[in-house]
């Protein structure tokens, strides 16, 4: 076998503060972090077609670029990557055998998917002729566009900015999105996968469904609510006529919106406190368990167990149900490992890492 030419990586992510608001238009703050999925490409003396492997999952791809690609199925996201550049303008002379591995937990709210997108976009980037040079939030809006646009579903830009930027991001989630990188060194970050799988469409569809349902009921009562600026002592009143489920949904958006205003406040001031911080996860995560009912209690133990062990604070991370969390533990990073495994996950180490990178 030929000698590897180039690798190409990105990374996971782990959200912050700002679950279940980027649907709403609310900003997130969101971290790249160095569980990431990684490309070894060959180049081929003959032929253009791009084989590829992908052992992780068992599966072998062969995809003709000089074509438009038809799609094999709903999140046909490699094939899309194609048509996506294609469309930019970009050309496939030469093929190339490739070989996909990862280490991000899969369907487990650590946006593996995203990351996916756009290590394969960086790639096509590189062995397109000429080579395509984006800047890393061209190449987001490359993988958002690939990864939802073209398959006409509902989703941000959250985990595409994480992947293509790196660092610790806040997003403004409106569109045409935006993200601005926040001068913060943060460490002391563990990741836990809970080995529950997670439903994430169904989750988030049913929970967005009551927030907007619950929003619409409370402007009917409350005309000049407003979800970004309203304060939620002005809304309290309108929200005990609404259905109890709608109101637990939307005064947990509000509560989470202004925890992120604090969380942003706070990691913009010299000399913040690790414990300041902790706390406003724990609350952040009350909010995900209690008004969004997103937690399990699997990981309420794991969670739970990581406090015992020295952890500061820690959340559910992505849409809920199962999947992965995190605790934030600076100084104490091992033993939160050893107590999320004792308590039925598996867990890592991790820290802040760079977006989609060619090595």
């Amino acid at each position: 076998m030929s000698s590897i030419d180039f690798v190409v990586s990105a990374p996971g992510r782990i959200c912050l503060f700002g679950e279940h608001q980027d649907y709403l238009g609310l900003p997130v703050i969101a971290a790249a972090i160095n569980r990431r999925i990684r490309a070894e490409v060959r180049s081929l003396s003959d032929g253009n077609l791009l084989k590829l492997d992908m052992p992780d999952i068992d599966e072998q791809m062969v995809i003709d670029p000089s074509q438009e690609q038809r799609y094999a199925h709903s999140r046909d996201y490699l094939r899309a990557g194609v048509n996506v550049l294609r469309r930019e303008g970009a050309v496939f002379p030469r093929g190339a055998d490739i070989r996909i591995t990862s280490n991000i937990p899969m369907q487990a709210g650590v946006s593996s998917s995203s990351a996916l997108v756009i290590m394969w976009l960086r790639l096509l980037c590189q062995i397109a002729d000429p080579p395509l040079h984006p800047d890393p939030e061209t190449l987001a809006r490359w993988g958002h566009r690939t990864e939802v646009l073209e398959f006409h579903e509902p989703g941000g830009m959250m985990d595409h900015f994480c992947a293509a930027l790196g660092g610790v991001l806040y997003i403004d989630t409106i569109p045409p999105y935006h993200a601005t990188r926040l001068p913060v060194q943060l460490s002391g970050l563990v990741l836990a996968d809970s080995k529950q799988p997670k439903a994430t469409v169904e989750v988030l569809a049913s929970r967005r469904q009551d927030v907007t349902e619950g929003i619409a009921l409370l402007k009917e009562k409350m005309p000049h609510f407003d979800l970004h600026t309203t304060p939620l002592e002005e809304a309290e009143e309108a929200l005990k006529h609404l259905p109890e489920r709608n109101a637990r949904r939307v005064r947990a958006n509000l509560i989470n919106r202004d925890l992120t205003r604090r969380a942003l406040q706070l990691l913009q001031t010299d000399g913040w406190s690790p414990q300041s911080l902790g706390d406003l996860l724990l609350a952040h995560h009350a909010q995900l368990r209690d008004g969004l009912e997103v937690s399990t209690t699997r990981i309420e133990k794991m969670l739970e167990a990581a406090l015992r062990a020295g952890a500061l604070g820690g959340k559910v991370n992505g849409s809920g149900g199962g999947g992965c969390l995190f605790a934030y533990a600076p100084g104490r990073e091992e033993e939160v490992v050893e107590a999320f495994k004792s308590a039925g996950g598996d867990a890592w180490r991790v820290r802040v890492d760079t977006g989609a990178a060619v090595e």
